[in-house]
């Protein structure tokens, strides 16, 4: 992510009319979308297995996962490929999005904590929020958006496992 005295780089991408963002070095690759083997009994964000490179990649509906209306598929839609260090292993997703922008670099000074609004909601994904001129960029932090439970999950539906080093 961002390193505190200077400027981290971020992958831009929207569902509905949100921004958001996650560090440029867990995203493995950018691909379009694809129909994806369904998997039964599954999260529901769960669209399926996709095959990335030889490998079986589980393919989530962001959007979904973070309280929002489904995907509905465009030109534009595309599948960040994505690396969530979790618990000692290395989970590798597919989060799919309406659409992927830019790679953008932000201060580390310029990211704010997530907005309080006075009440409890879940807002433990959100790493940041960066203000541009014209909106706002959430900052995803994937390791508390996928906890234990969801790499457990996802890893049981033939998610290869990586000790990391």
């Amino acid at each position: 992510m961002a390193d505190k005295a200077g400027e981290g780089q971020y992958v831009t991408f929207s569902l509905d009319d949100e921004c958001f963002a996650v560090p440029v070095e867990v995203v493995r690759e950018i691909l379009d979308h694809q129909d994806v083997f369904r998997i039964p009994h599954g999260p529901d964000y769960l669209l399926g297995l996709r095959d990335v490179r030889g490998q079986g990649v589980p393919i989530i509906d962001l959007r979904l996962r973070l309280g929002m209306s489904a995907t509905q598929k465009t030109l534009h839609t595309r599948v960040l490929v994505i690396d969530v260090p979790l618990a000692g292993r290395m989970l590798t997703l597919g989060l799919v999005a309406d659409r992927v922008h830019e790679v953008a670099s932000f201060q580390a000074t310029g990211i704010e904590g997530a907005p309080d609004i006075g009440v409890r909601w879940p807002s433990d994904y959100i790493a940041g929020v960066v203000r541009r001129e014209t909106d706002f960029v959430v900052i995803v932090n994937l390791a508390r958006l996928f906890d234990d439970s969801d790499a457990k999950s996802l890893t049981g539906i033939g998610q290869k496992q990586v000790e990391m080093a």
